[in-house]
């Protein structure tokens, strides 16, 4: 991280200096405001967090609860979340407290004793190694812990209004809407002070995030479609005494007659949580499963686990759920018939909009990537950077996923509940982990075309950053320092577009080479979508243009490299020389982006958006299809700089 540019920092560096509405923030929830939050669940947080580093944007997030969420159900961290968190700065310490999942085991009935389950295999968790970050597990109220933080210390200083619930709200539309149209009624929690005061507030935009029983989709006239499988689960997070061997292990568990159990070893090394099957619900149950007792959950895996057992001594939290695939048709209150006609105020995210079983563990994963592909578009729409068009991407895009993780998890909702004499191969569920571990790694989700998103007219020019996945980091050394570092590592959740210029095979201080050109066009042409950034602050506010030269490092000249490369920094007006980077060896170790992601040598640009998809690749000479992408996505006029 790069701090001092603004000042001497004595103390903690990861708390930014106050901007916007972050300076003086008053306690108390305002009449007017530009965007309000409901709900503070994980894409609520996550929108939260990237918000609040748009200080020029009036942002608040409500909650029913009275304080911070204790005890969250969701668990999985998959390798996309992790890297996800890098952006917001706190990869590395999640990844110090969770369990890290490095392998599943698959446990069927033994053949020769079918009362017995045994070991069948111990596939690799990420055997293509299509992350360098972990997967995880920890508990969902730490993450939002991070993301509190992120926020708090933000230029916006975000934190939630706790204790207020939502009621509903009204778009009101017309001459006399006003900038804030819609409005919004809240009432106090009870339990809190002044429990049932009920107030109105104004806001340009609401996101709600409010679960699977969200009332601001009541609100907006959305609702849930899909079905409910009729088979039950109980959920329990216990510390036990037990002699199964693989309790430290991820696991899947089938038994011959008795059900299966995925088991999830818990952080801190003794709690692990068991997802136990309770079988097939009857349609007149009426709800009666969701009230089995805790100590039927136990005695029933105890007897899937035979011949091993487990002794409970304490139960941290348990739940029983039926599996219930639900889609909202779209996130948003236009109607698609509608949309010519206007942009959309309310947007939903999270389990407001779908809803699935917990055991392929994307629930909080999908929603966390909901709430970022939102907020960063609201940040630019609000400050003033793009057209409220951006908005309507927001649903197009999220839905697609949303629907491909339904589908994904009923087949392995129903894989799970089988019985494994209606396999004909006792290996099929643990090969159908591993070849389809793509998706539920969070790493499959690719963007289709849109303002958003090139076509893939020159993906050759860089395969292994594919247009509208998400940029996949490798390592390079940077030029003023020597040291190794993982490009895409240095990509914050700072609302910047990123443009990577990877560099013909010519000296920096080559005139009239590709990268040379580009580099002029990028800092002088009125068409270079750097030419809306705002004057008078940094000069990478809203665009951090990083080059990759093919020399080795030692051989690259900082005074020789184009100066957009080495942009400016307010008050003082100094160099940022942390932008340009080349291969070479270090500490034994080689480093060329180039071969590793199959960058042609001729150079490339490679556009990446806010939330780290790739938007566009190009040739070094397409000026032109830069100037167009930005077009439709950029304000026609650049606001002050914050």
């Amino acid at each position: 991280m790069q701090f001092h540019h603004r000042g001497y920092v004595s103390g903690e560096p990861r708390i930014e200096p106050a901007a916007g509405f972050g300076i003086d923030r008053p306690v108390e929830l305002p009449d007017e405001l530009d965007v309000l939050i409901v709900g503070t669940g994980p894409a609520g947080m996550i929108a939260a967090a990237q918000l609040a580093q748009f200080p020029g944007v009036n942002t608040r997030i409500v909650e029913r609860r009275g304080g911070r969420l204790e005890i969250g159900q969701a668990d999985g961290i998959q390798a996309r979340s992790v890297e996800s968190f890098n952006a917001f700065g706190f990869a590395h310490r999640i990844i110090d407290e969770a369990y890290r999942i490095t392998h599943m085991a698959f446990w069927n009935p033994d053949p020769e004793n079918p009362q017995n389950i045994i070991r069948i295999s111990l596939p690799e968790d990420d055997p293509a190694h299509l992350s360098e970050w972990p997967h995880l597990i920890v508990n969902q109220a730490r993450v939002l812990d991070y993301f509190a933080e992120f926020a708090q210390n933000s230029p916006g200083r975000i934190t939630p209004d706790y204790g207020w619930e939502f009621l509903d709200l009204t778009v009101h539309d017309g001459p006399d809407a006003g900038e804030r149209p819609v409005e919004v009624r809240l009432r106090r929690s009870e339990g809190t002070p002044g429990a049932g005061e009920e107030r109105t507030v104004r806001a340009k935009y609401v996101v709600g995030c409010d679960g699977a029983r969200s009332d601001v989709r009541r609100a907006i006239g959305r609702r849930l479609v899909g079905d409910q499988a009729m088979h039950a689960w109980g959920v329990i997070d216990v510390l036990a005494a037990t002699d199964f061997p693989d309790i430290r292990t991820k696991a899947a568990i089938q038994s011959h007659d008795g059900g299966s159990i995925l088991l999830i070893p818990r952080e801190g090394g003794h709690l692990f949580r068991l997802y136990v099957d309770l079988g097939e619900v009857r349609e007149d149950d009426g709800g009666a499963v969701r009230r089995t007792p805790v100590e039927t959950i136990i005695e029933r895996a105890n007897r899937i686990l035979h011949p091993y057992s487990v002794d409970v001594k304490s139960v941290a939290w348990h739940s029983v759920y039926e599996v219930a695939h639900r889609l909202t048709d779209k996130f948003d209150d236009v109607e698609t018939d509608a949309e010519a006609e206007r942009t959309p105020r309310v947007l939903i995210a999270g389990d407001a909009c779908h809803t699935h079983s917990a055991k392929a563990g994307q629930g909080m994963n999908v929603s966390m990537q909901d709430g970022w592909n939102l907020a960063w578009k609201l940040g630019h729409v609000v400050e003033g950077r793009a057209s409220e068009a951006l908005l309507s991407t927001y649903s197009a895009e999220r839905q697609v996923i949303a629907k491909n993780l339904i589908d994904f998890d009923k087949e392995w909702s129903t894989l799970m509940a089988m019985k494994p004499e209606d396999f004909d191969d006792p290996n099929y569920l643990s090969d159908w982990y591993v070849k389809t571990f793509e998706f539920p790694s969070g790493l499959m989700t690719q963007y289709t075309p849109s303002i958003l998103t090139g076509g893939d007219e020159h993906q050759a020019l860089a395969s292994g950053f594919p247009v509208g996945k998400r940029f996949h980091s490798a390592g390079t050394v940077q030029a003023s320092t020597g040291n190794p570092k993982q490009l895409g590592h240095l990509h914050r959740a700072d609302g910047r577009w990123r443009i990577y210029v990877f560099a013909d095979p010519a000296a920096p201080a080559l005139a009239g080479t590709p990268t040379a050109a580009l580099a002029d066009w990028l800092a002088h042409d009125p068409a270079s979508p750097l030419a809306a950034t705002p004057v008078g602050g940094d000069d990478d506010a809203w665009f951090d243009v990083k080059v990759i030269y093919q020399q080795d490092h030692a051989e690259v000249n900082l005074n020789e490299v184009p100066a957009v490369f080495k942009p400016v920094l307010q008050p003082f007006g100094l160099t940022d020389r942390a932008k340009v980077f080349a291969s070479g060896t270090v500490a034994g170790e080689y480093f060329d982006i180039f071969e590793e992601r199959g960058v042609d040598r001729a150079g490339a640009i490679v556009v990446v958006r806010p939330d780290q998809y790739v938007s566009a690749v190009l040739p070094l000479t397409a000026t032109d299809e830069l100037a167009a992408f930005f077009a439709p996505i950029l304000a026609t006029s650049a606001p002050a700089a914050v």
